[in-house]
């Protein structure tokens, strides 16, 4: 039907004058007002993006956190869509809590994250089953190859450094600070086997220990092959003295990079928490923000070779403390690219709202400025393969 049947022609020629100069003050408005959020609804096709460095900032093809707060609302979402993550338990509260952080200006973006460990994060990040992987340790060259041969390319980003906590249980006051050979004396592949301290003891006076040892069981509650916490413990503390003793002849070459099996070992730190309060002689290890604040555990100083340390947020971060490690994420390039949502999550998860704020909460030691630049330069630039 013609509404305009009857109405002179001038009337709607200034009638239709009048629509194209709305139409335009709109335009110009939106253009001025809405180019963030158009350029976060457009994907990745955005270039000369803003460099990252420990302040916020968000790449072009998401708005910047200040916007995204004060603009985005469940009824208009700027970017939707979902991630996927798994890996390391010790990198996952911290992606967990960026993930609660980006809910606030991403409502419509679902992030799943999981911690089974570092080692099976990879299995499936390799596989093209997760967008982005948690690790307490870098990438391994089979882990590299894996992902090679399915066509993935990966990001690194380091987010944070943690420290190993030795523990035992708060009543043990027999045990204050261990040194490398009494930990290898403990855990190590000659330990299989023993059940009570006094038995590591032996051990480590071979090694050249002056620990004494109670005569107390031994239980140990610790993590598994599949645990990023299980390698970064023997690459730091074992491995040393385990190529020692194979020189030596004193165990196989590829019992040098191991642990003794005979222990309880579990993924999750909560459940190796809570095998070291069930017993007086316990031992065992996590990361330190999961140990710091645990009941019924106590941590443990440790003599890397210039005398007993305490594990602290200063002693971790200055690498006073000797069990410490960087943690990361990794990012799979082609996802990144093709899912907005991945692109934004970690954009978020690299600005002052996400990172460093997570960490922070989380407990784990922050970065310096110069690793935050680096890792940032790594992300705006996707360099594949950092």
């Amino acid at each position: 039907m013609n509404y305009l049947t009857g109405v002179p022609k001038t009337l709607v020629a200034v009638i239709a004058a009048l629509v194209a100069l709305a139409l335009t003050a709109a335009s110009c408005g939106n253009s001025a007002g809405g180019e963030t959020a158009g350029n976060a609804s457009s994907g990745n096709g955005g270039e000369g993006g803003i460099g990252l460095t420990a302040a916020s900032v968000f790449s072009p093809t998401t708005m910047p956190p200040e916007t995204a707060a004060s603009e985005t609302s469940a009824a208009s979402p700027w970017v939707s869509g979902s991630v996927t993550i798994s890996g390391s338990s010790t990198v996952e509260p911290v992606s967990v809590r960026v993930a609660e952080l980006f809910k606030e200006v991403a409502p419509d973006v679902v992030v799943t994250v999981d911690g089974p460990g570092t080692g099976d994060g990879f299995k499936l990040f390799c596989a093209g089953e997760t967008d982005i992987s948690g690790a307490s340790r870098q990438i391994r060259d089979k882990e590299k190859a894996d992902c090679a041969e399915a066509g993935i390319d990966w990001i690194e980003l380091r987010v944070a450094i943690d420290g190993i906590a030795v523990m035992a249980n708060e009543s043990n006051s027999a045990v204050e600070c261990l040194n490398f050979q009494d930990l290898y004396a403990i855990v190590g592949p000659e330990s299989v086997g023993f059940d009570n301290w006094s038995q590591a003891g032996d051990l480590a006076a071979q090694l050249g220990s002056s620990t004494s040892f109670p005569d107390m069981p031994l239980s140990i509650s610790a993590p598994g092959t599949e645990s990023g916490t299980y390698d970064s413990f023997i690459e730091i503390v074992l491995e040393d003295i385990g190529d020692s003793r194979a020189e030596a002849e004193m165990i196989s070459e590829d019992e040098a990079a191991t642990t003794r099996p005979d222990y309880r070992s579990a993924g999750d730190d909560n459940v190796i928490i809570s095998g070291i309060q069930d017993s007086l002689g316990s031992f065992g290890w996590v990361g330190f923000a999961y140990a710091v604040n645990a009941e019924g555990v106590k941590l443990l100083e440790v003599d890397g070779g210039d005398g007993c340390t305490a594990a602290t947020p200063a002693t971790i971060a200055s690498g006073e403390y000797p069990v410490s490690r960087s943690l990361y994420i990794y990012v799979n390039a082609g996802k990144a690219q093709q899912n907005p949502a991945v692109r934004a999550y970690v954009d978020f998860y690299m600005s002052d709202s996400g990172l460093l704020k997570a960490v922070d909460e989380v407990g784990y030691v922050q970065l310096t400025s110069y690793a935050i630049a680096e890792t940032g330069a790594n992300w705006t630039g996707m360099v594949v393969g950092s």
